[in-house]
Order: C-alpha cells, then structure tokens, then sequence
C-alpha cells in the first residue's frame, strides 16, 4: 500500500478538537508524486489549531484531496486566506 499524505492528515485531524482552521498561503512549494515527478504549487496549506499553533505535519497543497479523504465539501472547510 503506497503512502498517502491527506490519509496521514486525516488521522491526526481525528485526534485534534473540531475548532481547527486551515490557512492558504500564497508562497511557491512543491511536491513529489508517486511517479517520481516534482510538481510546482503557487501556494499551500497549513492547518492550525484555535491557539494558532501550526498542527505538525498538517502541510499541503491540494485542499480538494483532502476534502475527499475528510468526505467533506470543499466549501465546509474551515479555510482562510493569510
């Protein structure tokens, strides 16, 4: 079974209370896929707690994958620009 980062996400946001938010930020990352390859993003995301502590390995940059492993819409997402 390969490893899957918003698998990994979904876990930990398990463990953590409800009142997280998620946060774009509009700076350049990448990231490698399974075949190797680098893909560029414009932005990411980061989720943080209500205290503003970032959540360790909560990093990413496709918010619509991690919408379909939380089995939520997109838009019920509690997300803010930076």
């Amino acid at each position: 079974m390969a490893f899957n980062h918003y698998a990994k996400i979904q876990r930990i946001l398990e463990l953590e209370p409800d009142d997280w938010l998620i946060r774009r930020i509009d700076e350049p990352t990448q990231a490698k896929n399974f075949k190797g390859e680098v893909i560029h993003f414009d932005h990411y995301y980061r989720v943080y707690r209500a205290n503003g502590e970032a959540i360790k390995y909560c990093k990413f940059q496709q918010i619509e994958r991690l919408a379909q492993v939380l089995k939520v819409p997109v838009e019920s997402l509690p997300t803010i620009d930076q």
